[in-house]
């Protein structure tokens, strides 16, 4: 006899709860591997320093959660909205009558789906989007990547309790948590398949961020210049490692001035012309006259717009040597580095010492206060302290990286904030499986079919 499609909570718990006897072997195998896996997590989280109680409460949570989908019990929570939908589905014949097992089998279908995209983002791959200009023309705005959380070695969750599919604020929202702070864990991954190496895309939780655990920090992409152990320098815009020329990105842009003639050869559709043959999408006009512009461009298409008709010349924007910018890291006017003009720097590696000066302090401070966690690390009457006592060094317990973006001089890296410690490595960048060009003045050249699928270098 078919069900009603009434909507009776009684009879719908009743429906819905299975006793734990009633579960098939391959069920009660499921829930045994998912909480061997549990116990596994939660014994590295107490080899990483975690409580046991915190260790066991994050035990609990995980065996709670199969043990909650196979009852049904996670169903029957999200079923009168399930319900609603179906009948509301079934009033335009979308679907037919609705009865409880209808209802179930979509709630099932839902949690199902919910926990393995949960497993699978949070410990083997996630998708990304690009939302800045700062890695054009590698990467691209409405770019959406793959990323891999195992090439680096996975980071186990700091903070499980969280909304599913969402970062850091709850879905339609600005602001609220998606995430609990009492179940704090402290920092562990698993073993890693492979290191960070030199010009890597790097996707990593932005370290300059107060007020956040530092697994839901907002999510950068950028390419790691300089690994843990280097000293990175810079001189005329081009990169040095240990001082030798950086590769460099096949198209890694720098900020140019244009000078367009003025006296009557270019016109708003021969302009336009121009700006979409060399894929120009931002830029700001100069004030040294109508038609002086600020572009960022690759050195191939500087040299082509220097033969343009119409363009009297094409210079560089780069600072000058010596020249102090104070919102560069690590904004110490007795270091006068520039966006052009930087270091040497070193970058730390766990164990590594370094010797403690008012420049160092400068350079090292927010690591070893901050990323390090010990807050009461000061400069006081020219003497450093930590723990109360005074240090004349400091030896570091985390690899750090340095980040830059391929759009050398429209990019917020760690030439302005410093340090990405390792902490806050989320994954590797592989390929674009996606990209939408919303700026396109057709809606089927909004996809950018020639960069679908394609590898990350």
């Amino acid at each position: 006899m078919e069900q009603k499609s009434s909507f009776n909570i009684k009879s719908t718990f009743e429906f819905y709860y299975k006793s734990p006897k009633q579960f098939s072997k391959k069920q009660w195998i499921v829930i045994s591997l998912w909480c061997i896996g549990n116990l596994f997590v939660a014994i590295l989280y107490m080899g990483a320093g975690a409580s046991i109680m915190m260790s066991l409460l994050n035990f609990i949570y995980g065996c709670a959660l199969i043990w909650l989908y196979f009852t049904r019990i996670l169903a029957f929570v999200i079923s009168p909205v399930i319900y609603i939908v179906l009948y509301l589905l079934s009033l335009v014949r979308i679907v037919g009558k609705t009865n409880k097992r209808m209802v179930y089998e979509w709630g099932d279908a839902l949690w199902f789906a919910t926990l393995a995209a949960t497993v699978i983002r949070s410990y083997f791959i996630e998708a990304y989007t690009i939302p800045t200009s700062s890695m054009e023309k590698s990467l691209l705005v409405g770019d959406f990547l793959f990323v891999s959380k195992f090439h680096y070695g996975t980071r186990l969750p700091v903070t499980p309790l969280s909304f599913p599919f969402s970062h850091n604020v709850l879905p339609l929202t600005d602001s609220v948590p998606s995430y609990l702070k009492f179940m704090q864990m402290p920092y562990k991954r698993l073993p890693s398949l492979q290191s960070i190496k030199n010009n890597d895309v790097v996707v990593f939780n932005y370290p300059f961020e107060d007020g956040r655990p530092f697994d839901k920090k907002e999510n950068y992409i950028k390419r790691c210049l300089a690994i843990s152990g280097d000293s990175i320098q810079v001189i005329e815009g081009q990169v040095y490692i240990n001082g030798k020329p950086a590769e460099n990105p096949e198209k890694m842009q720098f900020k140019y001035e244009v000078k367009f003639d003025e006296s009557g050869y270019w016109n708003e559709k021969k302009f336009q012309g121009m700006l979409r043959s060399y894929d120009i999408s931002e830029g700001e006009n100069l004030p040294h006259g109508n038609l002086d512009f600020a572009f960022p461009l690759s050195y191939a298409n500087k040299l082509k717009i220097e033969q343009e008709q119409g363009v009297m010349r094409v210079d560089s924007l780069f600072s000058d040597y010596n020249e102090y910018q104070d919102y560069i890291f690590p904004h110490n006017p007795n270091l006068k580095w520039s966006v052009d003009y930087y270091g040497p720097l070193y970058v730390p590696k766990a164990g590594a010492t370094v010797k403690l000066d008012s420049n160092t302090y400068s350079i090292y401070e927010r690591a070893i206060r901050v990323y390090e966690n010990n807050p009461d690390f000061v400069m006081q009457n020219g003497k450093f302290l930590l723990n109360g006592q005074e240090i004349s060094s400091y030896t570091f317990k985390y690899n750090y990286f340095f980040m830059m973006g391929d759009n050398r001089h429209n990019s917020a890296d760690s030439r302005f904030w410093g340090f990405v410690p390792e902490t806050n490595i989320v994954g590797k960048a592989l390929f674009v499986w996606m990209s939408w060009d919303k700026n396109a003045t057709k809606i089927w050249q909004r996809v950018r079919w020639k960069r679908i699928f394609n590898g990350i270098h």
